[in-house]
């Protein structure tokens, strides 16, 4: 069984959907989720979901090699579902082609630094775009430019609010990022 560790730095409806999805499969199982927000409401649902949830300093992460060598035990995969800073080099380098992320949007369009949340929706309802949705993809070391995995598409209307808009999105993750992490894995595994 592999083991994925999940960073956050929100709410967590996405990290909270791949440990149920994770429970309930011999596929993988979430043994972490790490934050760099110490009150991030996903660290809450870790207790409920008896999964461990910790906070770390951005000094863990980038300038020290505390969050690293925690990954190196507990990880096979890392999973962002809603984590804003960028991963450093050194952690890339250790888990080439096995850190997985989601993008509120069909890349390449509307990705890039500063391109999380409510600023992506409010910039596709700006274009008029027709449609928008999901891009599961690999992480490299710029923003949003790794090789992509899966994208699902959702239709929007002129009427659609960029909250409107976040909500069909995040259906379209909730429903396929969990899939496509096992995929991933199964792939890889066998």
């Amino acid at each position: 069984m592999k083991r994925i560790v999940i960073f956050a730095s929100g709410s967590g409806s996405n990290a909270e959907k791949i440990i149920q999805y994770f429970q309930s499969t011999k596929t993988a199982v979430v043994t972490q989720v790490l934050s760099n927000n110490e009150h991030a409401k996903v660290l809450k649902k870790c207790k409920t979901l008896n999964t461990s949830g910790l906070y770390f300093e951005k000094a863990d992460f980038f300038t020290s090699d505390v969050v690293l060598n925690l990954l190196k035990k507990e990880a096979d995969y890392i999973v962002l579902a809603g984590f804003l800073l960028k991963i450093p080099s050194k952690i890339i380098e250790a888990f080439p082609n096995k850190i997985i992320n989601i993008h509120p949007a069909l890349l390449p369009k509307f990705g890039g630094k500063g391109m999380y949340g409510m600023h992506v929706h409010r910039a596709v309802k700006e274009q008029k775009e027709t449609e928008s949705g999901i891009t599961i993809h690999f992480v490299n070391e710029n923003y949003d430019e790794g090789s992509i995995i899966f994208q699902k598409k959702t239709s929007i209307s002129t009427d659609d609010t960029p909250e409107i808009i976040a909500k069909k999105v995040l259906k379209l993750e909730h429903l396929y990022f969990p899939k496509v992490i096992e995929q991933v894995i199964l792939e890889n595994h066998g």
